[in-house]
């Protein structure tokens, strides 16, 4: 496997179909299942590994973000990746950025009303990877929901020639959604974020047993949440997996997300909702059945 700090690099690295997996590093599950499902679709499966600071704001956790590059260059070719692109901070922006890339609307809601720049961020850094890199398809997660279906918007618009592929939510083994900011989290606020999946598991099984209206799905995340202690609700809203719209009720492909302060750390989560041949079914993700590669320290790996 070839790492590489340049996209010219990464470029003569890659031959046949190529597959993109965009990341900030710091590997668990998720990641690693979604090298896993483009393996089979491509000759050269491309891992970028990049912490970005576009999509940070001014207050958040930019300096501490955890970075392991070792720890993630050994996990990402267990996982059948072949080419690492590990570029710094003067590779991926040589200048302070004059273009930026914004998704109106998709990028205002949600998320994006409560942590503004974010989403111009992440668009900006995805349409660089998908120009200086050109992959044939792309795979990011649904755990962030919001953002799948930017990248679905701007991949359309500009026309890249990118297949935008959404992969299951991996779960901890108690359900918690894996995210590297888990390892954020002290032994009681990990107790106390298992909250959010929950409460999205509670939504799930109301839909199976036919609840449509948005305020009732709503409630019953945002109740298990809040009724837990440690545990501050941002939000809970069911929104449009087109485009991010807020929903009155379940009548389309949609998501439940959730966000939530626990500590320090905030946290995002949802439950998808397809509609396929008649009915609903609810994405609840893959659950681990042993802990994540997120508590192993290097040497472990």
């Amino acid at each position: 496997m070839n790492v590489v700090p340049t996209f010219a690099a990464a470029r003569d690295s890659a031959a046949g179909r190529v597959g993109l997996v965009p990341t900030m590093g710091f590997l668990h599950e998720g990641h690693l299942s979604l090298l896993e499902a483009l393996r089979p679709q491509c000759d050269t499966l491309v891992m970028s590994l990049f912490v970005n600071p576009l999509q940070f704001g001014p207050t958040e956790d930019l300096s501490r973000y955890p970075r392991d590059l070792e720890r993630d260059v050994t996990l990402a070719a267990s996982a059948g990746a072949d080419v690492v692109f590990a570029p710094d901070v003067d590779e991926m922006y040589p200048e302070p950025p004059a273009t930026s890339v914004s998704v109106a609307d998709l990028a205002f809601r949600l998320d994006g009303e409560r942590r503004p720049g974010h989403f111009k961020g992440v668009a900006t850094v995805v349409a660089k990877l998908l120009a200086g890199i050109q992959p044939d398809i792309a795979a990011f997660g649904r755990k962030d929901a919001q953002q799948l279906a930017i990248i679905r918007r701007l991949v359309a618009d500009l026309s890249f020639p990118t297949t935008v592929v959404g992969c299951p939510i991996v779960r901890e083994m108690d359900g918690l959604a894996l995210s590297s900011r888990n390892t954020y989290l002290s032994g009681d606020e990990r107790d106390a974020a298992v909250a959010l999946s929950r409460g999205l598991m509670a939504a799930a099984d109301a839909v199976a047993e036919g609840e449509r209206d948005s305020r009732a799905l709503e409630a019953l995340a945002l109740g298990v949440m809040a009724s837990t202690d440690g545990v501050e609700p941002d939000y809970a809203e069911l929104a449009s997996q087109h485009d991010v719209s807020r929903l009155t009720e379940l009548d389309r492909s949609a998501f439940l997300a959730v966000a939530a302060r626990v500590g320090p750390t905030r946290l995002i989560d949802n439950v998808h909702f397809d509609w396929d041949a008649g009915a609903f079914g609810a994405d609840r993700g893959i659950r681990l059945t042993a802990p994540s590669v997120l508590y192993t320290v290097s040497e472990e790996v």
